[in-house]
């Protein structure tokens, strides 16, 4: 044993007794992997990033197997990698998958970066888009070719909400041989199975109910098609994804608690939403479990919840200062992007910027995610806004 204090420090042969064990999943940080001995650095280098073993900690560690494997379970899956959030999820599967020549297919009420990735990233390689009406199956049918390898759905359509019929459109696309990709975000494995639906991939924003803190940025890629996986994997391998060990922690310390509150998120916004559909100032309020919401019906033949967000239409009678009053009033609600934290939210949008040429969504558009709070303090808080803002 060395003597210098500097060495033992570092080379002390201390061994933890075995047989700990405790509710939480350990956590494992390293960069570097020890190996036993020369031999089996040989045989891991050949298999770097396979999941029978360890090699380098951007491969993955005990504690990110333990999340892959806990996703799998949620979702249905075999197979599962983890990337630094859901937008890295959705340029991974493009990237992974699309070529040049190549084109994919996108909701027209797609995730706006999402969008925003098929319009930069991809055309410098080759690689073209379309949009296409996801409560118009035949609109899909039309604009699916032979140079189309990818299609994209969405259930509900990002704030404007829409259900489609997700069973036709997958079934359409994979008659024609694409690939179809589910941003599952909003179900997040509870509201409905997507593989049971015959999606290929399932990519989950984990930031959102899966973490349920609102302090933690992850991602997930999920199928249970061994060949796609294995063209996701390289692909990030070659890019360098990876997620660090304590955020991994607090996606795992969420899980157990997810189920319980998406349906408390659920609850709580179905009774909301149905309360400001009677308000004066609103034209329509938009959540799939609401009979006026479009693709309602299609929502009750997939799913048995609903999550916590909705959209509000108010009159455009109004003016946008006074949207702007309205979501400045709220004490309990914050401003800001995402969803799926303890606290509520409120965001308004443009709809001119978010969707085009539908004259359905005449109004002021502001989305709400409802958090964790009591449901007759939201109500009270919604209500002195509605007053201060609209006069009713």
């Amino acid at each position: 044993m060395p003597k210098d204090l500097s060495t033992r420090l570092i080379h002390d042969d201390y061994v933890p007794p075995a047989g700990y064990r405790a509710v939480p999943p350990g956590v494992f940080k390293g960069s570097t992997v020890l190996f036993p001995d020369a031999a089996t650095v040989r045989e891991r280098v050949k298999a770097f990033g396979l999941r029978d073993g360890y090699s380098y900690g951007l491969y993955g560690t005990p504690t990110t197997y333990t999340l892959e494997q806990r996703l799998c379970a949620l979702e249905g899956a075999r197979h599962c990698l983890l990337g630094p959030s859901g937008q890295a999820a959705i340029a991974l599967v493009n990237l992974g998958l699309l070529a040049t020549g190549d084109e994919l297919l996108l909701p027209s009420n797609v995730y706006g970066p999402a969008l925003r990735h098929a319009r930069t990233t991809l055309p410098p390689l080759g690689i073209t888009h379309q949009c296409y009406d996801p409560m118009d199956a035949i609109d899909l049918a039309r604009k699916l070719g032979p140079r189309t390898k990818l299609v994209w759905v969405e259930a509900p359509g990002s704030i404007t909400m829409e259900f489609p019929d997700l069973r036709k459109l997958v079934a359409i696309a994979k008659e024609q041989g694409a690939v179809v990709a589910l941003d599952n975000t909003w179900g997040a494995g509870v509201a409905f199975k997507p593989f049971e639906i015959g999606v290929d991939i399932s990519i989950h924003a984990l930031t959102k109910y899966p973490s349920g803190g609102a302090d933690v940025l992850m991602g997930s890629v999920t199928t249970n098609d061994d060949a796609l996986h294995e063209r996701l994997r390289v692909t990030y391998l070659d890019l360098g994804m990876g997620v660090g060990a304590n955020d991994v922690e607090l996606v795992l310390r969420g899980l157990p608690t997810l189920e319980a509150r998406y349906r408390l998120h659920d609850a709580t916004t179905r009774d909301l939403a149905s309360w400001m559909a009677g308000q004066p100032a609103v034209r329509q309020v938009l959540h799939p479990a609401l009979e006026s919401s479009p693709g309602h019906e299609h929502w009750a033949s997939h799913c048995s919840l609903a999550a916590g967000l909705f959209s509000v239409l108010f009159d455009s009678t109004y003016t946008p200062a006074q949207v702007d009053t309205f979501c400045d009033h709220l004490d309990l609600f914050g401003i800001g992007l995402s969803w799926g934290g303890p606290m509520s939210l409120v965001m308004p949008y443009e709809l001119p910027c978010i969707r085009s040429g539908n004259a359905c969504y005449e109004g002021h558009l502001v989305r709400f995610s409802i958090g964790l709070e009591s449901a007759d303090d939201l109500r009270e808080d919604l209500a002195q806004a509605l007053k201060a803002g609209f006069g009713a």
